[in-house]
């Protein structure tokens, strides 16, 4: 049985477990092992995610298959009235294509509509399959963005939006 819960600081360590079971894996084809190291320290180390979520007021999600943490999501307000960013998505490997992380982005955008958003926006690197996933979801392309994130990387995303 899945379960989304909201988490916290107290959290931390689970978000951190997912982040080397899924995030690893997922970008190890797309990024070099010195970039995803920084990437990883810059978005997870504990004092990042404290950031996030007592600073910059992201709403972390944890989803769970019994007792079982599988994935994680977190979203935001933005400074355009009513669009929401969805900052993080990540689903276990061996849930994915199953109807799962559907499950999860409806918990996301129940939410964001609960607050009067009426439209989630996010980044995704441009060569990343997970594209395919948001385009069956209803986000289209909205632009390409290219970030500097220091120390010589770039992320090379498009940002999509979805009306919700």
């Amino acid at each position: 049985m899945f379960k989304i819960e909201v988490a916290n600081v107290n959290d931390i360590p689970v978000i951190q477990q997912l982040r080397d079971e899924i995030w690893r894996p997922t970008y190890k084809d797309l990024l070099t092992p010195e970039q995803i190291e920084y990437m990883l320290d810059m978005m997870y180390s504990t004092a990042a995610l404290t950031s996030q979520i007592t600073e910059k007021a992201h709403r972390f999600l944890l989803l769970y298959d019994d007792q079982r943490p599988i994935g994680f999501a977190s979203y935001s307000t933005t400074d355009e009235a009513g669009v929401f960013k969805l900052q993080k998505i990540y689903l276990h490997s061996d849930y994915q294509g199953k109807g799962v992380g559907k499950l999860l982005l409806d918990n996301v955008v129940e939410r964001v509509q609960a607050e009067n958003g009426n439209t989630l926006e996010l980044d995704v690197k441009r060569d990343n399959k997970a594209r395919f996933f948001y385009e069956k979801q209803g986000f289209t392309i909205l632009k390409e963005k290219d970030t500097d994130i220091g120390n010589g990387y770039w992320m090379l995303d498009y940002v999509m939006r979805r009306p919700l």
